[in-house]
């Protein structure tokens, strides 16, 4: 089969699983939905992929490889947390990529995948509280882990409000909730 073929191929079934994980969970997915919806058979299928979780693990490795090109492109401004950049640059690319990470991020996507993406982000504010003296180590985590939490969250309802607030507010958010919790926000 010629590179173009491949291509067009793994890009069918992988708009197909796309398609299908809009409508629910990777669980409930067959092989058979996902060739139908492609139009391609099954035999081509497993030419490509063990089953419907490694065409789902191929599209995530495509878009953590995408999010961290993304990252590499961009000039970090040292008068703001590079946490905060960070986040507000992964957003950007979701924004860019609305209707694949719908899916991928949102309700019916894999959870250890979103985590993975949330974890970009947690590793470098780690850094940023390393010179931090008033948390503990492990303070410091549970902080971490409880906005890893809650950003997964508050990105799933990003999403299904298509995406309205810019990407830079919904950044900030997220950082004040982590770093100062519900006490940062002046009423």
């Amino acid at each position: 089969m010629s590179d173009r073929r491949v291509k067009y191929t793994k890009n069918a079934l992988k708009e197909s699983l796309i398609a299908l994980l809009g409508k629910k969970s990777i669980d409930r997915i067959s092989i058979k939905e996902i060739c139908e919806e492609a139009d391609i058979n099954r035999s081509t299928f497993y030419k490509h992929y063990a089953d419907q979780y490694d065409l789902l693990r191929q599209i995530e490795l495509e878009v953590l490889t995408n999010i961290k090109a993304h990252l590499s492109e961009y000039n970090f401004k040292e008068y703001e947390p590079e946490s905060l950049q960070i986040m507000e640059r992964i957003f950007e690319y979701v924004v860019e990529n609305a209707k694949l990470c719908k899916v991928i991020l949102g309700e019916h996507g894999d959870a250890a995948f979103q985590k993975e993406i949330m974890m970009l982000v947690q590793e470098r504010s780690m850094e940023e509280w390393q010179g931090n003296n008033e948390l503990d180590d492990e303070t410091k985590e549970y902080s971490l882990l409880f906005g890893l939490n809650g950003g997964i969250g508050l990105v799933q309802k990003w999403l299904r409000a298509d995406l309205q607030t810019p990407a830079k507010e919904i950044a900030q958010l997220i950082i004040s909730l982590t770093y100062r919790g519900l006490s940062g926000f002046k009423r």
